[in-house]
C-alpha cells in the first residue's frame, strides 16, 4: 500500500528518486502514465495490468471512454530503477504534468502520484479549503 507525501528533486536528466519504502513495492516493475489533475500516475506492473484490462473493455463507441483510454494507455511508459533507486520520467510526461525541479510523490493506496511541487501545493490548498464539502458529498456515497 502506498501512503504518505514525499518531496524530491528531479535531476537535470529527468531522473526522479523514488522513496525506498515504495521501491520495495515496485520491484516487480512499474508503469508511469498521464494522470488526472495535472499529475502523473505511477503503478506497480500488477496494478497497471489490471487497470489496462479494464480500460481495454470500455466501449469504443463512446467518445469519453476512447479519450480516457488514450490518455492512460498511449501516455504510459514502463520504467526501470537505476542503481540509485531513480526512474526516468520521459520529457513528454514531465511536460504534461508541468514537472520542473521540485517534485512531490504522494502515495494513494494502489498508485503513486507525481506532482510538480507548486501544482501540488495549489491543489492541496484548494482541496483543504473544500474539505467539509468533499466530506459531505462522500457521506452521500456511504463513506
Amino acid at each position: 500500500m502506498f501512503i504518505g507525501e514525499y518531496s524530491h528533486n528531479l535531476d537535470d536528466k529527468g531522473r526522479l528518486a523514488v522513496p525506498a519504502k515504495f521501491r520495495i513495492l515496485l520491484k516487480g516493475g512499474a508503469v508511469v502514465t498521464k494522470g488526472l489533475d495535472n499529475c502523473l500516475f505511477l503503478y506497480t506492473k500488477k496494478e497497471w495490468l489490471e487497470l489496462a484490462k479494464k480500460l481495454a473493455k470500455l466501449p469504443i463507441n463512446q467518445a469519453n471512454t476512447r479519450a480516457f483510454a488514450r490518455l492512460m494507455l498511449a501516455g504510459a511508459m514502463d520504467v526501470d530503477f537505476d542503481s540509485q533507486g531513480r526512474i526516468m520520467l520521459p520529457e513528454y510526461l514531465r511536460k504534461f504534468a508541468g514537472v520542473k525541479k521540485k517534485v512531490i510523490i504522494a502515495g494513494l493506496y494502489d498508485r503513486l502520484e507525481i506532482w510538480d511541487e507548486d501544482n501540488w501545493n495549489k491543489y492541496k490548498a484548494g482541496t483543504e479549503e473544500k474539505s467539509s464539502e468533499i466530506a459531505e458529498a462522500l457521506g452521500n456515497l456511504g463513506m
